[in-house]
C-alpha cells in the first residue's frame, strides 16, 4: 500500500529534480550551503549550490588531483573517484550530504601529485607520473560489498607495459585505452586493448607527433563524412593539436595538426557533442602571455583542414586546466577560480556566455597552480564532482534543479 501511494504521488504531483532513487527509496538531495547573494558558505558562486565537501585530510593525501565518476549499473548508486598524491579514494555520493568514504587504493609505487583515472565497464583504470607505476585496474563492483568503511583496497590487476604516464584516455565504444605521456612511443599514445575484463593487452602506439600531454578518443560521427565511424584521437601535444586516425592500431595515420597564436602549453581539450568544434585549454598562456583565462576554439568541419575559429577570454587571470562538454555547456576546471560553467550554444557565432561558477579556492583568483584540478559533469543525477588540489572533494549542483 505504501509503495502504491508513493507511485501515485509521483504520477499526480511529479518528482522534484532533486530527488534521487536508491532502489525503492527516495532521497531528497539538499545542499549543505545554498548559493545566496554570491556565496555558498565561504565559497563564491553563481547559480550552483554546495552539496558536500570532503577535505583532503579525510581522503588520505596531501594534494588533490584528478577525479571521475561512476554509476553502479546494478544499484544505480553514484560514486566519486578522487585522486590524491597517495592514491585513489572511492566515495559513495548517492546522498551527497551523507557521503561515505568507502576506502582507498594506494599508489602502486611512490607518491606523486599527478594521478589520473578513467572508467570502462565498471573497472577503474589509474595511471600516475610516479616512477614505474604502470596502470592499476580496480573492480568498482567491490564497492557494493564494503561493510565497515573505510578500507584499504588492492588492485585487481596491474598493467606494466609502461611505467609512468601523465593521463589515461578511454574510448568506451571501442574498448581501447590510450595512455599518454609515457616513456613509450616517444611520449605519444600507448594503445591498450581492454575489451577482455582484467586482461589488458598492448596494442601498439603512435610516436610520429612526439609527446602527447592529453587526448580525447572518439568513434567519430561528425560533419566530415570521410571519417564516419572511424576511431579518431585528438591530442593536445604541448605546442599543437594533432588529429590521428587510430582505427587500425597497427597503422595509425596522422590526419592533420594545427597551432595557434601565443602558445604557452597546449594542455587539454574536448569535442562539442556534434564533433564540429574542439575547445582547447592552454595551461601557461595566462601566466606567460598575460591573458585572461583563454579557451581556443577550432572549427573541425574538415578534419584534414582544421581552422582556428575564435578565442574566448574569461573574467579572471586564473589558469584553465581541464574542461568537458555536456549538451551546450562547457564545464571548465579553472584552478584558483574554481569551476566555470559556460554556455556554448552560440559557438557558431563565436559567442560564449558564462552562466555559472563555483569557486572552490576562495583565497584569490591569481594565476597560480592552486584550486580546481578537474570537474566531472556526467552523473545522471545532475550532481557535479570537483577535485581541488588544496581542499579535496566538492559536489555541487545547479541551484533549484
Amino acid at each position: 500500500m505504501k509503495k502504491l501511494f508513493f507511485l501515485l504521488s509521483i504520477l499526480l504531483f511529479g518528482c522534484s529534480k532533486t530527488d534521487v532513487f536508491e532502489g525503492e527509496n527516495q532521497i531528497l538531495i539538499q545542499p549543505i550551503a545554498k548559493c545566496e547573494n554570491g556565496f555558498a558558505g565561504e565559497y563564491p558562486c553563481k547559480d550552483y549550490d554546495l552539496l558536500t565537501h570532503i577535505p583532503l585530510n579525510l581522503l588520505g593525501g596531501t594534494k588533490g588531483n584528478d577525479c571521475w565518476g561512476w554509476v553502479d549499473p546494478v544499484t544505480k548508486k553514484e560514486y566519486a573517484l578522487m585522486g590524491t598524491d597517495e592514491g585513489v579514494t572511492f566515495i559513495d555520493i548517492t546522498n551527497p550530504k551523507n557521503a561515505i568514504i568507502l576506502g582507498t587504493l594506494k599508489t602502486r609505487t611512490v607518491s606523486s601529485p599527478w594521478r589520473d583515472i578513467k572508467v570502462h565497464n565498471s573497472i577503474a583504470y589509474i595511471v600516475s607520473e610516479a616512477e614505474d607505476h604502470g596502470m592499476q585496474l580496480f573492480n568498482l563492483g567491490r564497492l557494493r560489498k564494503v561493510s565497515n568503511p573505510p578500507v584499504e583496497f588492492t588492485s585487481d590487476r596491474d598493467y606494466t607495459g609502461f611505467g609512468k604516464a601523465h593521463n589515461i584516455v578511454i574510448n568506451e565504444e571501442s574498448g581501447f585505452a590510450y595512455a599518454v605521456g609515457t616513456k613509450t612511443f616517444a611520449g605519444g599514445p600507448h594503445f591498450v586493448d581492454i575489451n577482455a575484463p582484467f586482461k589488458p593487452t598492448p596494442a601498439g602506439g603512435f610516436a610520429d607527433s612526439s609527446y602527447s600531454h592529453d587526448a580525447q578518443v572518439v568513434t567519430y560521427k561528425g560533419p566530415d563524412t570521410d571519417y564516419t565511424d572511424k576511431e579518431i584521437l585528438i591530442g593536445s601535444n604541448e605546442n599543437e593539436v594533432v588529429i590521428v586516425d587510430v582505427t587500425d592500431k597497427e597503422n595509425p595515420q596522422k590526419i592533420s595538426s594545427i597551432t595557434y597564436s601565443d602558445i604557452g602549453y597546449t594542455h587539454q581539450g574536448w569535442f562539442t557533442e556534434d564533433f564540429r568544434y574542439f575547445l582547447l585549454g592552454d595551461e601557461l598562456d595566462e601566466r606567460d602571455k598575460g591573458v585572461n583565462t583563454r579557451t581556443i576554439v577550432f572549427d573541425l568541419i574538415d578534419l584534414d583542414n582544421p581552422i582556428h575559429h575564435f578565442d574566448y577570454e574569461g573574467t579572471t587571470a586564473a589558469i584553465d586546466h581541464n574542461g568537458y562538454v555536456k549538451d551546450n555547456l562547457f564545464y571548465q576546471a579553472n584552478y584558483t577560480a574554481g569551476v566555470k560553467i559556460i554556455d556554448i550554444s552560440s559557438i557558431e557565432n563565436k559567442q560564449f556566455n558564462e552562466v555559472g561558477f563555483f569557486d572552490t579556492y576562495p583565497n584569490n583568483n591569481n594565476t597560480a597552480f592552486n584550486g580546481a584540478w578537474n570537474v566531472y559533469p556526467y552523473l545522471p543525477s545532475g550532481n557535479i564532482i570537483i577535485s581541488d588540489i588544496n581542499r579535496g572533494l566538492f559536489i555541487i549542483r545547479k541551484s533549484n534543479s
